[in-house]
């Protein structure tokens, strides 16, 4: 009999299942829906909502295909693991009804609230303590509920991140985990538990966090409840958990200090590990458990994340033609521009406010624009470009924190299918880059047959993943990369100087 394991992949742009053999290690099936972007709403400018029920909808859309693909027996389907959009927040009642949207990452209403917890907690306990300043994270967003919606508020049983809130369904059992009270900024790093100090300083009741379990652990078991609704059987543990950065980290086996992974999906991220509690003083990266995180053993995440890179990125496709024109031929028709788009900008921090900016809300810019010079292909380069020279900013803040920043890992999918991509991001930063077959379903499967004790070890847990091509940077054509960098970092100055930003 197959030893299968299921791994879900909960994002704000669609949610993803796949279903790994654990004898091979290789992915049999996986599927995403919705086929178009899931909607974010956004009721005020800087707001972004979704209805959890809608990943809800599509988590047994994606779990009914890949099961019926395989043709999966009773008996066969061994653990479950979940990785999700980091730092939303959901909140249910007694009943495990959802009281409001979710309040998703891209949100940035709760930055005033974040820093005025800052301000009253004080640096010298946040940064050594917390590792990051409350900032925009999930306690910040709860913050907001109960000041705004008192009437939601009184209702609230648990709050959850939204992968807590798929286990539910699926269990019936409210749990999170240890990296998830991190990432919400619920976490005292020097007492290895919740921070009672920021619960008492934000007015949160401590009743309202649900009990953290490790991300490799049993953390629950399909109900009957969940059974109907998926068709999964009965009793199949939920046994692995984690934010959707840490877990693509994971699942790059990026798990030792040093290591480093990078996304460019809607947003762009950096995580690189280090077994020493690293903070930026002035938060502009973020330091999180990791998911092999233990007392014995600590492993922290330190995540570099600019919001509007991939999203950019679908923009212009939409304004350029939209169905009409393929990713693939505008990354040809990038291609054609010179290195540095001769002299076209793009600033892509469009999609809320940026962390690496301590955020403030700048906003997307395309500057210096010669309409007698410039055409289609200049926009797409500078806007790749100037995606790539966001991350740039953040590598050189953790290169400043003192991480190793040599050779990074990514899956060969999203913005890291444009060869004018991947060779600028070599370039800028002068970085090895392995691209691998995998993604963040098929992590939370490997995942979920480590916690549920599929596999012996984590190297067992890794035989099947496959690295499918590794990129130098030729130190004979960096100047140019380079000049182009310092031409994007000089156009970020004199816009953050003029006032215009935002």
């Amino acid at each position: 009999m197959r030893k299968l394991l299921l791994g879900l992949d909960i994002g704000s742009s669609s949610v993803k299942a796949s279903l790994l053999d654990a004898s091979t290690g290789k992915s049999i099936a996986s599927k995403a829906f919705p086929e178009e972007e899931m909607p974010i709403n956004a009721p005020q400018t800087g707001w972004a909502e979704q209805d959890p029920e809608m990943w809800w909808t599509y988590v047994k859309e994606t779990i009914a295909f890949v099961c019926q693909k395989a043709q999966v027996k009773n008996g066969e389907l061994k653990g479950i693991g979940i990785a999700y959009q980091m730092h939303g927040l959901v909140c249910v009642d007694k009943d495990q009804k959802v009281l409001r949207p979710s309040i998703i990452w891209c949100d940035s209403r709760a930055v005033e609230i974040g820093e005025r917890a800052f301000q009253g907690l004080g640096k010298d306990y946040c940064l050594p303590h917390l590792l990051n300043s409350p900032g925009n994270f999930t306690a910040s967003k709860l913050r907001w509920v109960i000041e705004n919606q008192p009437e939601i508020a009184a209702k609230i049983h648990k709050i959850m991140l939204p992968g807590d809130f798929i286990a539910m369904k699926l269990s019936g059992e409210i749990v999170t985990s240890e990296t998830g009270l991190s990432e919400g900024i619920f976490w005292d790093f020097k007492e290895n538990g919740l921070s009672e100090k920021l619960l008492t300083q934000m007015e949160i009741p401590k009743d309202w966090i649900p009990k953290a379990a490790p991300s490799f652990s049993i953390q629950g078991k399909v109900s009957a409840e969940g059974a109907r609704e998926t068709g999964i059987e009965v009793g199949v543990p939920i046994s692995y958990r984690a934010g959707d950065q840490p877990n693509n980290a994971f699942s790059l086996q990026v798990l030792k200090p040093g290591e480093l992974a990078t996304t460019a999906g809607t947003s762009g991220t950096v995580y690189g590990v280090c077994d020493a509690p690293l903070y930026d003083p002035h938060s502009r990266v973020n330091t999180f458990v990791h998911v092999n995180h233990s007392k014995k053993s600590p492993s922290y995440g330190v995540l570099l994340c600019v919001n509007g890179t991939g999203i950019l990125n679908s923009w212009l496709k939409k304004i350029m033609g939209g169905k009409w024109i393929s990713y693939e031929e505008m990354n040809t028709m990038g291609g054609g521009a010179p290195i540095g788009s001769e002299g076209l900008t793009f600033i892509p921090f469009g999609n809320g406010v940026e962390r690496i900016m301590q955020n403030k809300p700048v906003g997307a810019h395309l500057l210096g624009l010669d309409l007698l010079k410039h055409d289609k292909k200049h926009v797409v380069r500078a806007a790749q470009e100037g995606i790539v020279a966001s991350l740039t900013y953040g590598f050189r803040i953790m290169k400043d924190m003192g991480m190793n920043l040599k050779t990074v890992k990514a899956g060969k999918a999203n913005m890291f299918l444009s060869p004018l991509f991947r060779k600028t991001f070599v370039q800028m930063n002068n970085v090895n880059l392995e691209l691998y077959d995998t993604d963040g379903a098929q992590g939370a499967a490997r995942g979920a047959g480590i916690g549920a004790g599929v596999f012996a070890s984590e190297s067992e847990a890794f035989e099947g993943l496959s690295l499918l091509e590794t990129l130098e940077p030729n130190p004979n054509f960096s100047q140019p990369y380079l000049d182009a960098y310092a031409q994007w970092e000089k156009k970020l100055n004199e816009l953050l100087k003029s006032g215009l930003a935002g």
